[in-house]
């Protein structure tokens, strides 16, 4: 990247990247109370009981912008080579995440970490599996667009050359004038990275079985289910000391809130010589804090469909839930060879809630189904937050095209 490129993106993340300060906190598990909102031309649709999401002063929503950010999000002109979107590694039916252990880029280069799902990313204050100081997604939407370790969209020293596709297309013009009417050439990487967080902040999931049991309809959840849900809230799996309040995640910061809560655990997924290391690749939060005691911490990520985002953990290495509820009752990830080997559940630096624990195989099945129970079938087939790109099925076809299909085609 020349000196001059690097200067340049230096700039857009200055005017992007201011955000809230992290902080810590003991968990709850009570949902929020709702809270006005600074906004108040913007209709949010929220589920019952929802807050509202904080939305950054500069960069206020409204229809028209949440409506340019979805284009752009599923547009393949946003990446060097005009083969990657957004919604390539954010994938709606998968709660836009993808299927992958790790992200592949445009250049098919394998990324170390997987993609993390979007819902409910509104409502986060740290954005990435492990840098605390990534707090905007204005700011965040930069590093798919022009970082070069990992290769994402590939955009890096072509940000001219973006700007001149998205000038010759025959909407964009207008639907940025109309999303930025105060600017004289609204057609910018700063408004790009704008319009794609107004529409990230729309990505709210919250009407699944279990949201619809929580609000009354005692049919929502099957008795298989409703016995998983006392197990998940119960002291004895210890899931919801990370995994809880509405987002099923503590790291979480909305209107209203006292203080933002931002998180990171070791869960014992390695233990390398039994030195408390993880993969050079994957070091977790220590890689920005510089602590040794940071060694392996990533941030919980909301459990809001988990059921549709296999394969789990940070890089992917666990294939389904079955086998993260056998990690977290193991008290940890035994690895029997090879340069991974070590005992997980002896690693120094583990969070003390990863205990370990021993369960029936109904108790399992039970943990299983209250886990499925937060599928938000809505959420994943919700054409607000489809590809507008997609074409409509042919006449006889047997299925439509897949609304969170990355655009491919254009």
């Amino acid at each position: 990247m020349s000196r001059a490129h690097t200067l340049r993106l230096a700039a857009i993340v200055a005017l992007v990247g201011s955000g809230v300060a992290v902080a810590s906190a003991r968990p709850s598990i009570a949902r929020p109370r709702a809270a006005s909102t600074a906004v108040a031309d913007y209709e949010w649709r929220l589920p019952p009981g929802f807050p509202r999401p904080r939305v950054p002063a500069d960069n206020p929503m409204s229809e028209g912008k949440v409506e340019l950010g979805r284009r752009l999000f599923y547009d393949v002109r946003l990446s060097g080579n005009q083969t990657f979107s957004c919604a390539s590694c954010h994938q709606q039916a998968r709660a836009f995440a993808d299927a992958l252990p790790r992200g592949v880029g445009s250049t098919g280069e394998v990324h170390p970490r997987g993609s993390m799902s979007l819902a409910n990313v509104a409502y986060s204050p740290a954005l990435t599996w492990a840098n605390p100081n990534m707090k905007r997604l204005e700011q965040q939407a930069l590093v798919p667009m022009f970082g070069e370790s990992p290769v994402e969209l590939g955009l890096a020293g072509k940000d001219d050359e973006l700007l001149a596709r998205l000038r010759g297309d025959a909407d964009y013009p207008r639907l940025f004038a109309e999303s930025f009417p105060s600017d004289a050439a609204p057609i910018s990487l700063v408004n790009i990275t704008r319009a794609l967080a107004a529409f990230e902040r729309t990505l709210i999931s919250g009407n699944s079985p279990y949201d619809r049991f929580e609000r009354g309809d005692t049919s929502a959840l099957s008795p298989a289910a409703r016995r998983g849900a006392q197990a998940f809230f119960g002291e004895t799996l210890e899931c919801f000391h990370c995994h809880g309040g509405f987002n099923f995640t503590n790291t979480v910061d909305f209107v209203g809130k006292g203080f933002v809560e931002v998180e990171f655990h070791n869960t014992g997924l390695y233990n390398l010589r039994g030195t408390g290391a993880y993969p050079a690749d994957n070091p977790g939060l220590k890689e920005h804090s510089g602590d040794p005691a940071d060694m392996g911490k990533f941030k919980a990520p909301t459990l809001r469909n988990i059921a549709v985002t296999a394969p789990y953990m940070h890089d992917g290495s666990v294939r389904t839930l079955a086998e993260v509820i056998a990690h977290y009752a193991a008290g940890g990830r035994t690895v029997h060879a090879g340069p991974n080997a070590g005992v997980g559940r002896r690693n120094p630096y583990k969070s003390g809630f990863v205990k370990g624990f021993t369960l029936t195989p109904r108790e399992r099945a039970d943990l299983l189904a209250f886990l499925h129970s937060l599928t938000d079938s809505s959420f994943l087939a919700d054409p607000r937050l489809a590809n507008p790109f997609a074409r409509p099925a042919a006449p006889g076809a047997a299925h439509a095209a897949p609304s969170g299909a990355p655009s491919r085609d254009r």
